[in-house]
C-alpha cells in the first residue's frame, strides 16, 4: 500500500511533541517494515523542525507552518492535502486528529481512501477558546461521515461518538513497549538525579495536564524526594511560565527529553505521576506500565481503562487526594511495586505496537 499521513508534528520528535508523535513514531516504521510505502509529512516551525529526508525507511516530507496556536495545524494539513492530492503521494491516507477531518473532504472527492484516528473528546479540552471547541464539535459531524473509518485508541471516546452518530467504529489502543536502552544513565548525572530518588511526569504543560494539582500537591507531601517535569508547551503560555515559577531545588524542570534520555528517566523514577483531567490512551501511560515503574494517575474513565486495578488512583482535580496518595507511595512502596509489576504484565500482553501496526493493516486494506 501507499500511504501518507499527517496530523502530528514531526517523526522522529521534536520540541512541543505529544502522543500524536509518539504514534508515528511507533507505528509508520512498522508499516514499512511489512512491505508499505509511508510518506509522513513533519512540521516546520519558525524555531523548530527535524531536517531529515527519511526515518527508518519511512519518507519524510516537511512542510513550514506558523507558530499561531491552533492555526498551525490547519495551514500544515492543507499542504499535506494538496501535495497529496497534486503529487499523488499515496492511495490511503491516515490523519491524526479529528480536528483535521475537514481535509478527508477533498482528498476523499479525489479518490483517496482516508482514515482518521481519533485519541480523546477534544472539545472538552480547557486549552481551546469557545470558537475552538465550536470547530471541534462540527469536525466530530465530518470526523463520524466523511472517512473510511475512524480508529479510536479510546474504548470512551469511541463508545460517546457511537452513541452520538450511531455508528460503529474501530477500537486498536496504542503500544506500551519501548526499545531497549543503551544503559547510559547520563541525563540523570547531567540533572543532578539519583535512580528512585524523585517522581516524574512527561508531557506537555498545559491546564488539561493537571501540573496546578501535582506541584502544590507534592510541595504538601511528606516526600522529601525531587519532582521532575520533562516537556514544556508549543506555545509558551502564561499558564506554562507560572509552572516555571515554582522551580526549586526539589521541583526540576529539564526541558523537552526524547528517546532513549526519556525512557531512562521513566525507568530510574521512584513514581511517575500521572494527573490529567482530560486524556486519550496515554502513550505515556502505556510506556510507563510497560517499564515496571510505580505509577499514581487521576481517575478519569481513561486512565482507569488504561491501568484496570494495577496502578493509585486520585480524585481528579483534588491536591488533596493526590497528596494522600504520594504519602501513600512513600509509605507503602512494595504494594506499589507490586502494582507496578501487574501492570507491566498487562500492558506488553494488550497494549502492543506489532499488534497496533497488524490492525491498522487489516483498516487499511478491508475498509
Amino acid at each position: 500500500m501507499r500511504i501518507a499521513a499527517f496530523g502530528f508534528r514531526s517523526v522522529p520528535p521534536s520540541k512541543g511533541a505529544a502522543g500524536a508523535d509518539k504514534f508515528a513514531l511507533e507505528l509508520f516504521p512498522r508499516l514499512v517494515n511489512r512491505g508499505h510505502s509511508v510518506v509522513a509529512y513533519n512540521r516546520r516551525y519558525p524555531d523548530v523542525f527535524v531536517d531529515i529526508s527519511e526515518y527508518k525507511g519511512v519518507q519524510i516530507k516537511t512542510f513550514k507552518t506558523t507558530s499561531k496556536k491552533g492555526f498551525d495545524t490547519l495551514l500544515h494539513s492543507f499542504k499535506c492535502t494538496w501535495d497529496i492530492i497534486f503529487n499523488n503521494t499515496a492511495d490511503i491516507v491516515h490523519i491524526q486528529n479529528g480536528g483535521n477531518s475537514i481535509w478527508a473532504l477533498p482528498l476523499r472527492m479525489f479518490g483517496k481512501k482516508v482514515f482518521i484516528s481519533q485519541d480523546g473528546v477534544d472539545w472538552k479540552r480547557d486549552k481551546w477558546p469557545w470558537y475552538g471547541k465550536l470547530y471541534l464539535k462540527l469536525s466530530a459531524f465530518i470526523t463520524a461521515h466523511v472517512p473510511n473509518e475512524v480508529i479510536f485508541d479510546n474504548v470512551i471516546a469511541k463508545k460517546l461518538f457511537e452513541e452520538r452518530f450511531n455508528k460503529q467504529f474501530k477500537f486498536i489502543p496504542f503500544g506500551s513497549e519501548v526499545e531497549a536502552g543503551t544503559g547510559d544513565t547520563g541525563i540523570l548525572l547531567k540533572h543532578g538525579l539519583k535512580k528512585g530518588e524523585y517522581y516524574l511526569f512527561v508531557g506537555r504543560f498545559i491546564p488539561d495536564k493537571g501540573l496546578h494539582y501535582l506541584i502544590p500537591a507534592f510541595k504538601k507531601s511528606i516526600s522529601n524526594k525531587k519532582l521532575v517535569l520533562i516537556g514544556g508547551s508549543p506555545n509558551p503560555s502564561r499558564y506554562e511560565k507560572q509552572l516555571l515559577d515554582m522551580a526549586s531545588d526539589r521541583i526540576v524542570f529539564p526541558g523537552y527529553v526524547y528517546g532513549n534520555d526519556v525512557n531512562t528517566l521513566m525507568s530510574n523514577a521512584y513514581c511517575y505521576i500521572q494527573p490529567s483531567d482530560v486524556e486519550g490512551l496515554s502513550p505515556v501511560v502505556l510506556t510507563v506500565m510497560g517499564l515496571n515503574v510505580p505509577m499514581i494517575v487521576s481517575d478519569i474513565e481513561e486512565n482507569q481503562y488504561a491501568v484496570l486495578g494495577t496502578a493509585r488512583m486520585f480524585k481528579k482535580g483534588s491536591i488533596e487526594s493526590l497528596t494522600e496518595e504520594i504519602n501513600f507511595c512513600e509509605e507503602n512502596y512494595s504494594e506499589m511495586l507490586a502494582l507496578a509489576q501487574k501492570a507491566q504484565t498487562r500492558a506488553l500482553s494488550v497494549f502492543n505496537w506489532e499488534k497496533v501496526a497488524d490492525e491498522h493493516v487489516k483498516v487499511f486494506e478491508n475498509s
